[in-house]
């Protein structure tokens, strides 16, 4: 594990330990499970535009045309 040391405005930590304590968790916890899911969100992003790089619209194009022409059914009906 590594140790980093960060400075945040006042503002910010009061609420940081604020929000630790309703959710029963370290200051710790909460920022690593934070940058945790900054991080996934990140790297998943970079992940669909990799693909999306990877795509070829007129393959796209062509299985757009194999979609029937019709309405979906309602959610009432299922």
């Amino acid at each position: 594990m590594s140790t980093l040391s960060v400075r945040l405005p006042e503002s910010v930590h009061r609420k940081l330990k604020q929000m630790a304590e309703k959710e029963g968790v370290s200051m710790n916890q909460l920022i690593s499970l934070a940058v945790s899911e900054k991080l996934s969100s990140l790297l998943t992003v970079d992940y669909l535009n990799e693909r999306a790089n990877q795509a070829n619209p007129s393959d796209f194009k062509k299985l757009l045309g194999k979609v029937p022409d019709i309405e979906p059914e309602s959610f009432d009906k299922i």
